[in-house]
């Protein structure tokens, strides 16, 4: 799509001219309007919003310096081209200050304009990179930041935060739990034909919907457990005033969720008066959907008491990853499990929680050993996807064994391996450090408590490169990507990189690659 371009000049001859001679659309433009003087101009402009203006400076009524100004204010994307016929510091000061694109003096060529043309479009092309760029960065930090929600409120009814905690974890994350009351409230999406049951497709279309309804709700929160089923947190001033709320809102999704020919069934909890509680009104929601339910909810009704998810050993995860074996993996379940009982379990919450938790806590212990967490433990990078396929208790704990094997694993294996600490360190301290030209093996020996000279060796050993080695490693990896990604002049990231000698920095990047730093630019190029 042509980016549009404005032009106001006062003199007839020279505005048409212009504008017939210049091949816009060749160069990227889509010749948009015109005008005589800027206070016409003005009001086009407003309405056009145009990529590109070219203006005259000496006009009557409004001159192009008083236009640009004006423009730049109110449209500041726009790209100013000041055409000027007097050759004076003055006028083309006023321009730079403006933040013109382009001062050019007349008489103008057509082949001015369209190397001018080129450049602005070029321009715009950058810009509009760089801010899809930021849009595909604000996405992810969305994303990222709706995931962390999720986990934080799903530790919050299950009774795993703590009050400080929650309070000070929900305000990083842009909510506000604090209030007289909480409501925790379980619902199930069913077909209302058991010969049609719900596909993914449908139940995916209604959770998006009923997640739409509580958008925009300052006092709601939803959270997703699997396709079937939602958590819905309410806060408010009173249990009266939370029932009041709640009447409102089911009502609301029983309407929106009836054209999917569904029906909602609901599990009320009791309301509670602590954050601490919230966990409470959670089991009472989860026992009063299965005696709402039966067996269609999908939990076993075995006569167990209430689930409490507080009683929950967590320090035997890290008991286990430390100090036990695979063959230990069956008693440490059982007495883990124990608390919950297969009526929790069954529980697509629950079930989400036990897996996380255990999933995280294997996840800390590998990189806290120095591992390569997402090849140890793949299932943290799909938690939802495993989740989605774990239908019975004995599918999680097929799961959750596999995890602490895995993690088991790779602890054992590293049995011997004495030095993958200090090596981790001293890389730590190098790739943190490496621009400062001063930087020698000795600094980095200090910061690992060993000498010189026995660093040195052990460097060598596990790492298969010398220490020198390793660090013009980094600088030149650094150095290749900031010639790739900045205009910056090869002396400057020279410096950047550690290289107060901008020859010798081009004779080690030579050296390395086999080309000189504008070489390998130009190469980019």
């Amino acid at each position: 799509m042509p980016y549009k371009v404005f032009f106001v000049e006062d003199e007839i001859a020279i505005r048409e001219g212009i504008r017939d001679n210049v091949d816009w659309r060749a160069h990227g433009f889509e010749f948009c309007g015109e005008a005589s003087d800027g206070e016409i101009a003005l009001q086009l402009l407003q309405t056009i919003k145009p990529d590109v203006l070219i203006t005259d400076i000496r006009m009557p009524f409004m001159d192009g310096l008083q236009l640009s100004q004006i423009v730049r204010d109110r449209l500041p994307s726009t790209k100013i081209i000041i055409l000027s016929g007097h050759d004076e510091f003055a006028y083309a000061q006023k321009a730079i200050k403006l933040g013109v694109f382009e001062y050019l003096l007349k008489p103008v060529s057509v082949q001015d304009l369209h190397a001018v043309l080129d450049k602005a479009a070029a321009a715009l092309e950058q810009e509009q990179q760089e801010l899809q760029a930021l849009q595909k960065l604000q996405d992810q930090v969305e994303e990222h930041r709706a995931a962390l929600r999720e986990r934080f409120l799903l530790k919050l009814v299950t009774g795993a935060a703590a009050p400080v905690e929650a309070i000070a974890k929900s305000q990083a994350l842009g909510l506000d739990l604090v209030a007289r009351s909480y409501l925790v409230v379980l619902l199930r999406i069913e077909s209302r034909s058991p010969s049609e049951p719900m596909d993914l497709d449908r139940q995916q279309r209604v959770q998006q919907l009923v997640a739409a309804l509580m958008e925009n709700h300052p006092d709601a929160y939803l959270l997703r457990t699997d396709f079937r089923e939602l958590v819905l947190l309410l806060k408010g001033l009173s249990p009266e005033n939370l029932n009041a709320e709640l009447d409102h809102l089911l009502e609301r999704i029983r309407q929106e969720v009836a054209v999917f020919h569904c029906e909602l069934i609901v599990g009320l909890g009791t309301p509670q008066m602590r954050i601490t509680e919230i966990c409470h009104s959670y089991l009472d929601a989860v026992d009063n959907l299965r005696a709402t339910a039966g067996e269609r909810s999908g939990y076993p009704d075995d006569g167990s008491e209430k689930t409490d998810l507080l009683g929950v050993d967590r320090s035997a995860v890290e008991d286990l990853l430390k100090t036990g074996t695979a063959e230990d993996f069956t008693a440490f379940y059982e007495a883990f499990s124990r608390p919950l009982g297969p009526t929790a379990l069954a529980s697509p919450l629950v079930k989400s929680y036990v897996f996380t938790d255990i999933v995280l806590a294997a996840a800390k212990f590998v990189d806290e050993l120095g591992g390569d967490v997402d090849q140890v433990i793949p299932e943290l990078g799909s938690i939802g996807k495993v989740l989605a396929n774990i239908n019975t208790v004995e599918q999680l704990r097929e799961r959750v064994q596999a995890v602490l094997v895995s993690a088991l694993a790779f602890r054992d294996n590293r049995v011997g391996r004495h030095y993958d600490e200090v090596i981790r360190q001293a890389q730590a301290y190098i790739d943190s450090r490496f621009s400062d030209p001063a930087l020698a093996l000795s600094d980095v020996a200090v910061c690992v408590n060993l000498s010189a000279c026995h660093f040195s060796a052990i460097f060598s050993q596990e790492t298969g490169r010398t220490f020198k080695e390793y660090l013009t490693e980094i600088r030149i990896k650094t150095a290749k990507e900031l010639l790739r990604t900045t205009a910056l002049k090869a002396f400057e990231i020279g410096y950047q990189v550690g290289y107060n000698d901008p020859h010798y920095f081009s004779h080690v990047f030579h050296k390395n690659t086999g080309l000189t730093p504008m070489e390998f630019r130009a190469q980019a190029g």
